[in-house]
């Protein structure tokens, strides 16, 4: 039996078929082939016409069952994973009223910071554990009070996941985690937040019905079967956002174990058993996947915005393009640890909340022209990305989440030797990679979730471990000094 996992980006839409029982990927597919449009009609903002994710999605799903050589109708059960804090409203009539506002639009930051201020740092954080920040809340009252006509007519409020699984199912639902990262979730009382609907005024009603992660949330209708090849009657058991899927997808669903990503930006998602947060919301902490009233299991997510886009610009700035991303490896690789005094802040894509919300640029630090070459700089870029890491771990750390093992997909900045055991010698903890990704990971949430699979242990028996990196102690006094060089540059710039 096969299993479908869709992952609902914002530069694609990817489908993935497992095959369930030996774990393996039969055909996947993605679409668009060139990036998906985003509209930035004024600066800050950002917005997705949902359509256009299920027409690709569509077209994704039909070729990955043309490339598994399989009947949609072997397929058992369905999984989403989609971009988070993203805001899709519609009608009594399911229709959408408007372009989603995606997840990097920032137009509501403002919103977000009056209500922390107003509701109250500590109000806040006791019920939300973040400030309400530009999430998912904060963008609907932009709507609210910029677009009257249109918050009228709303109906529901829904994720991209819970758009995808309506168009599939007809019904409009949603789950705790993806509430919890719209900033709409109270973690004390283990409910929709009056706090955070009373504040800004919206009706309760405007909330879908709550189902779980994991779970039957609805069922293919026969239009839609037809559309795309499947079986009448198939369940959508499973749905998450981004970041808790990629967690999942490297089998990361108990305290002390950590989730890494580095593409254009990067994430460290660990998962906590106890419901703290950061007094600073330098972190933002979410439902995990498998979170319950009775067992804590929250996902505490800290991002860098500039990860792969710092080593994209040294490709094109720096290299002129002239070099492929192994042979800039190949250069980084033989310069000494620390760069020879080289230090790199990654931070040039917009403001970082690690840091408090500062846009303090990308630095470049101790260049000198008589000795420092190409290979310097193209180490110095991954340190300091693997600097910023650890600037946000010992956050973690200070909230009581401990790495004991770090997962990640071999791909993007992990397939860079330098910048893996970088990363592995300065948080002194393993880094097992995988063959994997999130199109994956939901095509085994839907085999949990409709019960195909007994256990986690059991639908990730798969799972395939491709490398593992240990700590290289000989390394840590150079390390931990080229990172003291780091911090001590970062602290000239945030002013602590």
């Amino acid at each position: 039996m096969y299993l479908l996992g869709i992952d609902i980006g914002s530069s694609s839409v990817k489908a993935s078929i497992l095959n369930g029982e030996t774990g393996e990927i039969a055909g996947s597919s993605f679409f668009p082939k060139r990036e998906m449009t985003i509209v930035a009609s004024q600066s800050g903002w950002a917005e997705q016409q949902p359509e256009l994710w299920w027409e690709n999605l569509k077209l994704a799903i039909l070729e990955a069952q043309s490339l598994a050589k399989i009947s949609g109708h072997d397929i058992i059960g369905i999984g989403i994973s989609y971009q988070m804090h993203g805001l899709v409203t519609v009608d009594k009539d399911q229709n959408v009223l408007r372009p989603s506002i995606i997840w990097c639009d920032s137009r509501a930051t403002e919103i977000g910071n009056k209500a922390f201020r107003e509701i109250g740092n500590e109000a806040c954080l006791n019920s939300l554990l973040n400030s309400p920040g530009n999430f998912t809340a904060s963008k609907l009252k932009w709507v609210k009070e910029n677009e009257p006509s249109v918050y009228e007519k709303i109906d529901k409020i829904m994720l991209p996941g819970d758009y995808i699984a309506m168009r599939l199912t007809g019904d409009i639902r949603t789950t705790a985690s993806g509430l919890s990262e719209g900033m709409f979730w109270d973690f004390r009382k283990n409910m929709v937040s009056d706090l955070v609907l009373d504040y800004y005024g919206f009706r309760n009603e405007l909330i879908p019905e709550l189902v779980e992660s994991f779970g039957i949330q609805g069922h293919v209708t026969a239009k839609i079967a037809g559309e795309l090849g499947l079986k009448p009657g198939i369940p959508v058991t499973y749905r998450a956002g981004d970041q808790p899927n990629n967690a999942l997808s490297l089998n990361v669903l108990n305290p002390g174990e950590i989730a890494a990503t580095a593409g254009t930006s990067g994430v460290v998602y660990g998962v906590s058993g106890e419901v703290k947060y950061d007094p600073q919301s330098r972190v933002n902490t979410f439902a995990h996947v498998n979170h319950s009233a009775e067992a804590n299991r929250l996902g505490v997510l800290l991002c860098i915005n500039g990860t792969g886009i710092l080593n994209s610009w040294m490709n094109k700035n720096i290299g002129n393009q002239s070099y492929s991303y192994e042979q800039m490896n190949d250069l980084a690789a033989n310069i000494p640890t620390g760069s020879e005094g080289v230090s790199i802040l990654p931070f040039g894509n917009g403001a970082e909340r690690v840091l408090g919300n500062r846009n303090i640029g990308a630095q470049i630090c101790g260049v000198d022209f008589n000795r420092h070459s190409q290979g310097h700089l193209f180490r110095a870029a991954q340190e300091g990305i693997v600097f910023s890491f650890k600037y946000g771990m010992d956050i973690l750390k200070g909230i009581g989440i401990e790495a004991k093992v770090i997962r990640a997909g071999r791909a993007n900045m992990f397939l860079s030797p330098v910048f893996r055991e970088t990363l592995a010698n300065i948080s002194g903890v393993t880094i097992e990679l995988y063959n994997t990704d999130g199109a994956a990971g939901a095509a085994r949430g839907a085999g949990v979730g409709m019960g195909y699979y007994a256990s986690f242990a059991e639908a990730f028996s798969g799972l395939k471990k491709l490398e593992i990196i240990e700590p290289d102690p000989s390394q840590y006094d150079q390390i931990n000094q080229a990172y003291e060089t780091w911090e001590h540059n970062l602290t000239k710039f945030i002013g602590v």
